[in-house]
C-alpha cells in the first residue's frame, strides 16, 4: 500500500504555491447536484457503437456531450471521427481544447461516451437507460462506464476554473471517445490523424475502478492479451459412431484433452515461456474474491500465489467459445473436426507476439493421439505498467488521498486497455494515469450497473486537486 498525504483542507505542496482544496472541495459539491443531473440526461441517451445497433443515438450522445463540455467553458468544441476498414464512418469522439500558457503543461482527460449493450433484459431492476438513485448508488447503463469518467473530467475542470479564475494556464484537452465499447476500431487512426491536436505531457484514462468503496487507488498495471482459434482435424469426414467408434476418438474429445494441456493440476497456465510474477502491493482475501466474482460454493480457485497477482500479474487463459453441435440436434457421429477460441491474458511485461508464438507451440507440441491441430492467431494487445516513480503518477497519489481523506493505493486490473499502447508508441514521452469512478460492485457490462455517489464526488475533487497541483508545475 502506498500512502499519501490527508488531513488539512489547505496544504502547501511546494514553493510553486499553495493548493486550497477545501475551495476545490467547495466548488464541486455546490455543483454535485446538477452533475448528477447531467449524468442521469447522458444515461437516457442508448448510445452503442455496435454495428447492428442504429448510429443515431450514438450521434445524439456526441451531441449531448459536446453541450457539456461548451457549457464548462471551452470555445474549441469538435465532433470528429475517422473511417473503418470498410468505408463505414468510425464513432464520434468529442475533442475540446484549451491551449497552455507559456511554460505550463498540458493534459488530456479521456473517457468514452459509448456503452455496452443491455443484454437481458429481464435482468435489470429498472430500466437500464433510466437513472435511479438507491442506497447512495445510481444505477442505469453508462452509469458508470463510462458517463461517469465524462462528468467527472468535465466537473473537476469547471471546480477549478471557478477556483483559480485567471490563475489556471494549465493546457487541458477533453477527448471523449465514442466507440470504446466496440473495441476502437479506428482509435489508432484518430491518433495519427489528429496526433497534434491530442498532444499532452499527461494523460487521464477515467475507466477505471477503486479498490473498494471508500478506498481510491490508481490502477498501476494493465494485462495484455492474446486471443486465437484452435482446431483438432482428426477424420476426413463425418462418419457412424456406432460402425467405426473405438479406434479412433472423435474431434472434441482429443480437442478437450488438448484444452486440459494449457493448465497444471493447481489450475496454473502450463504454457511455457511466459512471464509471471507475484509482486502486487495489496490483495484480496478469498471471501471476498469470491463474492466479488460470484464463484459457487465447493469450486476450489485456481492457481497459486496470492488471488490479486492470479488476476493482474499472472498469466490466466480462457475457453470463451467452441464450435461443436447443440445438444438438442447431435447424432449419433464421429465429428471430424472441433474448434475453440482461447483468451489469454498477459502479464505486464509480457511481450504478445512471443505469447502468441507460446500458445501455438504448446497446442502444436501436444496434440493427442497425433491430431492435426490447426492455430490461428487473432487479436493482441499490450500490457502496461505506470512509472510510479513520474511526477504525474506521485501528484495522483496525493490527490487520491486527499480526496477520500485515506491512503490511495497501487492496484492492478486484470483486463486490458489496448489503446494505451497506441498512446505510448506515439506519445512516448506522455506520462499516463489510469483513474476511474467504479468499485468492485459496480457491474460494469452486466444488469444493474451503478455508480457509488460518494466516491464519485471524491473522484471528482482528487481530478480537481490533481489539475491544480500540475498548473502549479512547469515543465513535467
Amino acid at each position: 500500500m502506498t500512502s499519501s498525504t490527508a488531513g488539512n483542507p489547505q496544504t502547501t505542496m511546494d514553493h510553486e504555491g499553495t493548493i486550497d482544496a477545501e475551495a476545490l472541495r467547495q466548488a464541486v459539491a455546490e455543483s454535485f447536484d446538477e452533475t448528477i443531473g447531467q449524468l442521469t440526461d447522458l444515461v437516457a441517451i442508448p448510445g452503442i457503437a455496435w454495428p447492428s445497433f442504429d448510429p443515431a443515438p450514438l450521434n445524439r450522445s456526441a451531441d449531448a456531450v459536446a453541450s457539456l463540455v461548451r457549457a464548462s467553458g471551452f470555445d474549441d468544441v469538435r465532433i470528429l471521427r475517422c473511417d473503418k476498414e470498410d468505408g463505414t464512418p468510425g464513432g464520434p469522439a468529442v475533442v475540446a481544447r484549451r491551449p497552455a500558457a507559456e511554460g505550463k503543461p498540458t493534459v488530456l482527460l479521456y473517457a468514452h461516451h459509448d456503452v455496452q449493450p443491455t443484454g437481458d433484459l429481464a435482468l435489470w431492476e429498472t430500466d437500464p437507460f433510466t437513472a435511479v438513485e438507491r442506497d447512495g448508488r445510481l444505477f442505469g447503463r453508462g452509469a458508470a462506464d463510462d458517463k461517469a469518467g465524462i462528468l467527472a473530467h468535465i466537473a473537476a475542470y469547471s471546480a477549478v476554473t471557478r477556483v483559480l479564475g485567471d490563475e489556471l494556464g494549465l493546457g487541458v484537452t477533453f477527448f471523449f471517445e465514442g466507440e470504446e465499447e466496440a473495441g476502437s476500431p479506428t482509435f489508432r487512426q484518430f491518433l495519427e490523424t489528429h496526433r497534434e491536436l491530442l498532444r499532452a505531457d499527461v494523460i487521464v484514462v477515467a475507466d477505471s475502478s477503486n479498490w473498494k468503496v471508500g478506498i481510491p487507488a490508481l490502477t498501476t498495471s494493465l494485462r495484455g492479451l492474446v486471443d486465437g482459434t484452435i482446431e483438432v482435424k482428426v477424420l476426413d469426414h463425418a462418419v457412424h459412431s456406432g460402425m467405426f467408434g473405438g479406434p479412433v476418438l472423435d474431434a472434441p474429445t482429443l480437442l478437450a484433452r488438448l484444452i486440459a494441456t494449457l493448465h497444471d493440476d493447481e489450475g496454473s497456465v502450463a504454457i511455457k515461456g511466459l512471464v509471471s510474477r507475484d509482486d502486487v502491493v495489496v490483495d484480496l482475501t478469498e471471501e471476498e474474491y469470491r463474492a466479488d466474482a460470484s464463484v459457487l460454493d465447493g469450486v476450489k480457485l485456481a492457481g497459486t500465489g496470492s488471488i490479486a497477482s492470479r488476476m493482474w500479474t499472472k498469466p490466466a487463459l480462457s475457453i470463451i467459445g467452441f464450435d461443436a453441435p447443440a445438444v438438442d440436434v447431435a447424432s449419433n457421429t464421429l465429428l471430424p473436426r472441433a474448434r475453440a477460441k482461447f483468451s489469454l491474458r498477459l502479464a505486464p511485461g509480457q511481450d504478445p507476439a512471443a505469447a502468441m508464438e507460446a500458445v501455438r507451440q504448446h497446442v502444436e507440441t501436444h496434440a493427442p493421439f497425433g491430431a492435426e491441430v490447426v492455430f490461428t492467431p487473432g487479436e493482441s494487445g499490450n500490457s502496461f505498467l505506470t512509472d510510479t516513480s513520474s511526477k504525474a503518477a506521485s501528484v495522483a497519489m496525493w490527490a487520491l488521498g486527499e480526496a477520500w481523506g485515506v491512503p490511495a493505493v497501487e492496484m492492478g486490473i486484470g483486463g486490458s486497455i489496448p489503446f494505451i499502447a497506441d498512446l505510448t508508441e506515439l506519445y512516448p514521452h506522455v506520462q499516463i494515469l489510469v483513474t476511474g469512478v467504479e468499485d468492485p460492485d459496480s457491474r460494469a457490462h452486466s444488469a444493474n450497473e451503478s455508480l457509488h455517489l460518494g466516491d464519485f464526488r471524491n473522484a471528482i475533487v482528487a481530478e480537481a486537486l490533481l489539475l491544480a497541483r500540475l498548473n502549479n508545475e512547469g515543465a513535467l
